[in-house]
């Protein structure tokens, strides 16, 4: 408790402001800040006094209300928070849809300013969500010097492999695609919903499975089955889109705290909200 009014009292009389937060960031993430991008605040107000920074990979309601119990209001977010990508809210708003008006009320009633890093975390090299995932699971070691998101493995089955990231990642809903006894030694990360041409190119290196957070079925998932069908030696593991890269906005938030010492910033895992039935 003493520690809390210790860091009132320095933030009274030298507020650092979410906009001043943001401003830090861009002067040390590393890489040139473009426009455009989504990496802009999303709901509240800039100039609000910060109490305590909340990284997180996801700005779900369950977040924010964990951030302010404690004591930060302002979220630092890699996905966005109003379910679009560019947080669109005209939609939901002309709908007057009530679990967005929930959300925001929420921020309103708390202070909370929301800002997201997407854009510019992901430019960062190494590229910092695909080498937190690889140290979870253990693979720093098996990372190949052509590419950051390419690692060689001992030779394992496909099976063997996707019950050892299972044992690593808290990823209750992983899937599979491809012959449970392939045996395989090349795997490309791709965290994240990449997307198809992402995923399609990874795919035609010299690999034999792709690691991803999350893919429509009828791109990616049919285009793997298709491929084991027409004989190649090709897998897919799916983890779900948090699992995938929640280690790294951890990263993130030991990063910013090297030089964001005003305040307490503090990382707010994502829930997964997937479960499977027993």
């Amino acid at each position: 408790m003493k520690t809390w009014f210790v860091v009132a009292a320095l933030i009274a009389q030298h507020p650092v402001t979410a906009r001043d937060v943001l401003l830090r960031i861009q002067q040390n993430i590393g890489v040139p800040w473009t426009e455009p991008t989504v990496d802009t605040f999303k709901d509240g107000d800039p100039a609000t006094p910060v109490t305590g920074v909340a990284v997180t990979m996801m700005a779900t309601f369950d977040v924010l209300q964990r951030a302010a119990a404690h004591g930060a209001n302002l979220v630092i977010t890699h996905e966005p928070t109003f379910y679009d990508h560019f947080d669109k809210l005209d939609v939901l708003e002309a709908e007057h849809d009530a679990v967005t008006a929930a959300k925001r009320a929420f921020i309103r009633e708390h202070h909370i300013v929301v800002v997201r890093m997407h854009d510019h975390w992901h430019r960062r090299s190494p590229e910092p969500m695909a080498t937190s995932l690889a140290r979870k699971l253990g693979w720093d070691r098996y990372r190949s010097v052509e590419s950051e998101f390419v690692y060689r493995l001992p030779e394992t089955t496909l099976a063997e492999l996707a019950s050892a990231i299972r044992r690593r990642l808290p990823a209750p809903t992983l899937r599979v695609v491809g012959d449970p006894s392939l045996h395989v030694s090349k795997i490309v990360l791709v965290p994240g919903a990449a997307g198809f041409d992402r995923h399609r190119q990874a795919l035609r290196q010299d690999v034999e499975v792709l690691v991803i957070g999350e893919a429509r079925e009828w791109e990616t998932v049919e285009y793997v089955a298709d491929a084991v069908t027409a004989g190649q030696k090709k897998a897919l593991i799916i983890l779900g889109h948090i699992p995938s890269e929640q280690d790294g906005m951890e990263e993130f938030s030991r990063w910013l705290g090297t030089f964001v010492k005003d305040v307490p910033v503090t990382f707010v895992p994502t829930a997964d909200p997937f479960w499977a039935p027993k």
